[in-house]
């Protein structure tokens, strides 16, 4: 029998980490699901998901943490394999805006408070194209319970950004 595992991992950015990381895996018989990696700051960090034999669960951990002293460091989490509730809505949550602080506290919050559920964000700053001034922008993909009024959330988000001062789009997706 198979278990699922999420690894998190974080090191300073080198070539063959996630080389590294595959060899370790396929050694012990397991399969690379899905991931999602990137380098920040100077730093590889990543979230991936393998399927791996029971039996080889321990070995593979080991193996992974015996990758420290190279300055890797995984931390590594038996999955419940629970996927999104069958009735729930995806939505994406598109955000621009002039960077500072609290954007991100503000729109969790709100999101929170309908039992909206953040299934992925990605978030940067950039210059704007014509003034150079900084200009935050986040993607998310959200899991919406069913029930919820989509029309009322547009509003409230639409007014959250107006106190922000951002742009928002939310839209539904397949």
């Amino acid at each position: 029998m198979s278990v699922s595992l999420v690894l998190t991992v974080i090191s300073p950015d080198r070539p063959g980490l996630v080389e590294a990381l595959s060899q370790s895996v396929a050694s012990h018989q397991g399969s690379w699901l899905e991931s999602r990696m990137a380098r920040l700051d100077g730093k590889f960090a990543g979230i991936l998901r393998v399927s791996v034999p029971e039996n080889r669960v321990e070995a593979l951990s080991r193996e992974l943490r015996d990758m420290e002293p190279q300055g890797l460091q995984v931390a590594i989490a038996r999955s419940e394999g629970k996927g999104s509730a069958p009735d729930a809505r995806q939505l994406r949550l598109e955000l621009l805006g002039s960077d500072h602080p609290g954007i991100i506290r503000e729109i969790a919050a709100a999101l929170a408070s309908r039992g909206i559920n953040v299934d992925e964000l990605r978030t940067e700053v950039v210059s704007a194209p014509m003034s150079g001034e900084l200009l935050f922008r986040a993607v998310a993909e959200l899991r919406v319970p069913a029930a919820l009024d989509l029309e009322a959330l547009r509003k409230d988000l639409e007014a959250l950004a107006h106190e922000l001062m951002v742009d928002v789009d939310l839209d539904e997706t397949s």
